[in-house]
């Protein structure tokens, strides 16, 4: 029999490290302190594809409580590529995540371009197209008074508000990402009820806008007006659903270009999102 020289294993904290640095030369841009919430989310759910003892791909699986599952970090180092070694981790992760999941549970991915039919072999259907906008932040007035920085006690209202969202209970994840290093996080407020909510995060190129939920254009602007106050002079990213019609305005309104982009795809029954109030995807690593 042939030597395999390759093993999948499960990733370390140092690995997806590793993981994010190579992200970064993909041009995808992270945050500087993701991993850390990545992590504390799901720490089960980073494998590495391992050959001749390196680390030359990666690849993230979460679980969300078992309801819904989130690919991402799909990467093979350059010079391994066009070796089916992509094939053998992609059947790893799927297989992997499966079994962490309910029986029938959904998988997404926010897939590059060019690997989309690739996806699709893979059973992925296509949902729609995420697209990263780019611009200068600049001061813009805002009402102050229904925006607000969010605290820890406000964690157990922007869970329920954040499911509507995502669809899926994602508490963990948010414990972190509300309150990480270098970021922002603001809820608009009517009386005592949280309408959207939205995060602004420092990333290894500008800052990062991401999510910005809403009700409707009104809160988003405030909202995102609100979030760019915090990165004037810098670059700031949003990642757009193109099937939201005002989240592309919005972007449109403070001359944003398209600079980037990824498939929505799911395996399983894609989940009944309310795309005319998502302004702006959390991250396209763990959705």
């Amino acid at each position: 029999m042939a030597k395999v020289d390759y093993k999948i294993r499960q990733a370390t904290r140092k690995e997806l490290d590793l993981a994010v640095k190579w992200a970064t030369k993909e041009g995808w841009n992270p945050g500087l302190h993701d991993a850390d919430v990545f992590w504390q989310t799901d720490p089960k759910g980073f494998m590495v594809l391992e050959k001749d003892g390196k680390m030359i791909g990666s690849v993230s699986g979460i679980s969300y409580n078992g309801k819904f599952g989130f690919g991402g970090f799909f990467i093979i180092k350059p010079e391994y590529r066009n070796q089916k070694l992509g094939t053998k981790l992609a059947k790893y992760f799927l297989k992997t995540l499966m079994s962490r999941l309910d029986k029938g549970a959904a998988i997404g991915i926010d897939g590059v371009f060019n690997m989309q039919p690739t996806y699709s072999k893979w059973g992925f259907k296509f949902s729609h197209r995420n697209l990263r906008m780019e611009s200068v932040a600049k001061k813009a007035k805002y009402d102050p008074k229904p925006i607000q920085k969010i605290a820890p006690q406000d964690l157990k209202l922007l869970n329920q508000l954040d499911k509507k969202f995502f669809g899926f209970d994602r508490e963990k994840f948010l414990k972190g990402w509300l309150f990480m290093k270098d970021s922002h996080a603001l809820k608009y407020v009517t009386g005592s009820r949280i309408k959207g909510y939205g995060v602004i995060r420092k990333c290894h190129k500008g800052f990062k806008i991401g999510p910005l939920f809403a009700p409707n254009y009104h809160v988003a602007h405030e909202l995102f007006k609100a979030l760019s106050s915090f990165a004037i002079g810098k670059k700031i990213y949003l990642d757009v659903p193109e099937i939201n019609k005002e989240a592309l305005k919005l972007a449109r309104a403070y001359k944003m270009k398209e600079c980037f982009g990824c498939a929505r795809m799911y395996l399983g029954p894609a989940p009944k999102l309310p795309y005319n109030q998502i302004f702006g995807v959390t991250t396209f690593e763990l959705g």
